[in-house]
């Protein structure tokens, strides 16, 4: 199972209930009010790999595109 807070704690940037967590080329995104709901962006937001509903992931990609530069280093 998974622990939402401590991916809460380890994420890069929360949006709305989604937890974004830069790792090396892509981005993993957990929704924090529904874990079994998860999606893996690469930097560009393509998915590479997702448990979401085509909805959902639009819904992440938004909050993606919107907020991305206050992850870049």
């Amino acid at each position: 199972m998974i622990d939402v807070m401590e991916v809460a704690d380890r994420a890069d940037m929360i949006i709305n209930g989604y937890a974004f967590t830069k790792e090396n080329d892509f981005i993993r995104v957990l929704n924090l009010n529904n874990s079994d709901k998860a999606v893996i962006i690469d930097e560009f937001g393509e998915v590479l790999e997702t448990s979401m509903d085509d909805i959902e992931i639009q819904i992440v990609k938004t909050y993606w595109n919107k907020n991305k530069a206050l992850m870049e280093v």
